[in-house]
């Protein structure tokens, strides 16, 4: 699959990337292919960049030239859009959000009728349909012409959504939240507020850097903020919404796996967890397969990448799974990874518990581990793993560890290859030295010349 889309829906490329043109022809596409009855509409949302202005008027065009309805609802979290999406029966959804790195640029996420992610065929068809037009585009009469309609209160059909699902008035619980996003801010206020929790809302700030110190990243500026208050927890969102990273009530991180445990303990202990059963990133750490086996949990590994996740939860019916960057799955409550139910879900249970945050952390324990990256030759893509002298080091390692450690090499997609080397140990000198001598290998063997 080439430039639009990627393993994760749209992959976000950047308005110097994605013309107008394209992102009209992307509402065309999606109103000829993926609408099947008359009458059908396309759910259009956006965050608050720059320019997803002019791309919403571009997607909303193309659709409305198909002679499909297109209704926008306005800067909104993603997980709302698939919400609404699913909620108004819609025949599809896109999102306008922007890469990761793409600074003020935006690009499109496609969104299935059911409200998740659409299957990488119909992207595929969809890709071809946009590209082969932009070289020739006929004249039309426009006797067919969609409308465009508006939804006013979309972010509050989906705070409402999320209120149903927390059976519990979180009163007396003090939190600090930081959001990427100004309309993810705006709904994650209105929704902790709204479910009874006392909430104090820290500004995004960009990160600058300088040539004396480093940049201060959101996920400090949280630490520092609740380590000096008295907080339940605090919550960086992230993401445009998809993400959920936690801090204690001392300042400390909880990730993804931490809080995959907690949720995967608490669902199994109420009778909630399906089939008894999570599903987690093959990169989340030996700590949090450690913590399923002692509490009777089964885990199913996924790729890497977070539609892998979803795919595999999809496919064998679960309904929890997510990966350490926070990009957590509840599939029979939100048909996306979603931030601020995530973040709902774990004050709730703070306030059901009555646990502070960093002991139903501590519940896992995280072993220590090193991640080195190798750079390696173009010409030995993928041919390294069938190299011995790489294999039966990595083999020979893993055995050593038994069920006490992890070693995990992979190689990247990138433009530039490389591999990286993951170990995860009980002693930290010996992982770092065993890291140090399968990098040194790979680099024999097939690395870059500098």
């Amino acid at each position: 699959m080439s430039g639009l889309f990627g393993t994760d829906s749209a992959r976000g490329v950047t308005v110097a990337e994605l013309s107008c043109e394209q992102a009209m022809q992307a509402g065309r596409a999606a109103a000829e292919l993926l609408v099947k009855e008359q009458g059908g509409r396309i759910i259009v949302a956006k965050d608050k960049r720059l320019s997803s202005d002019v791309l919403e008027a571009a997607v909303c065009a193309g659709i409305c030239s198909s002679g499909i309805d297109a209704e926008t609802l306005g800067a909104v979290p993603a997980a709302a859009a698939s919400f609404i999406v699913r909620e108004r029966n819609a025949s599809a959804g896109i999102m306008i959000t922007g890469a990761a790195g793409s600074g003020d640029g935006s690009g499109i996420r496609l969104i299935a009728a059911d409200g998740f992610r659409l299957d990488e065929r119909v992207q595929g068809e969809l890709e071809e349909n946009i590209l082969s037009r932009m070289n020739a585009s006929p004249q039309r009469k426009f006797d067919n012409i969609g409308r465009m309609l508006s939804c006013d209160n979309a972010a509050e059909e989906y705070v409402s959504h999320i209120k149903q699902l927390i059976g519990t008035k979180l009163s007396g619980l003090r939190a600090a939240i930081v959001c990427e996003e100004p309309s993810t801010a705006a709904t994650a206020e209105k929704l902790f507020r709204e479910l009874g929790a006392e909430v104090f809302l820290l500004p995004h700030q960009e990160p600058e850097e300088d040539d004396l110190a480093p940049a201060v990243t959101d996920m400090e500026r949280l630490m520092d903020f609740v380590a000096g208050g008295e907080f339940c927890c605090g919550l960086a969102i992230g993401d445009n919404g998809g993400s959920c990273l936690a801090v204690d009530e001392n300042g400390m991180t909880v990730d993804g796996d931490h809080l995959l445990a907690i949720f995967a303990k608490h669902f199994k202990d109420s009778g909630r967890l399906k089939d008894d059963t999570f599903v987690v990133n093959q990169m989340s750490g030996l700590g949090l397969f450690n913590f399923a086996k002692e509490n009777g949990i089964k885990a199913v590994t996924s790729g890497a990448s977070g539609r892998s996740a979803l795919d595999r939860m999809l496919e064998g019916g679960f309904s929890l799974g997510g990966d350490r960057n926070g990009h957590v799955f509840f599939t029979e409550d939100s048909p996306c990874e979603d931030g601020l139910l995530c973040g709902a879900r774990l004050l709730e249970i703070i306030k059901m518990s009555g646990i502070p945050l960093s002991r139903l952390a501590e519940e896992m324990q995280r072993l220590p581990s090193i991640s080195l990256n190798v750079r390696i030759a173009d010409t030995s893509r993928e041919i390294w793993k069938n190299d011995k002298d790489i294999t039966d080091l990595i083999e020979w390692y893993q055995g050593e560890f038994g069920d006490k450690g992890r070693v995990i090499v992979r190689e990247s997609n990138a433009a530039a290859p490389f591999i990286t080397i993951t170990i995860e140990g009980s002693d930290f000198g010996r992982i770092n030295d065993i890291a140090g001598e399968i990098a040194e290998r790979i680099r024999q063997r097939c690395g870059a010349r500098e």
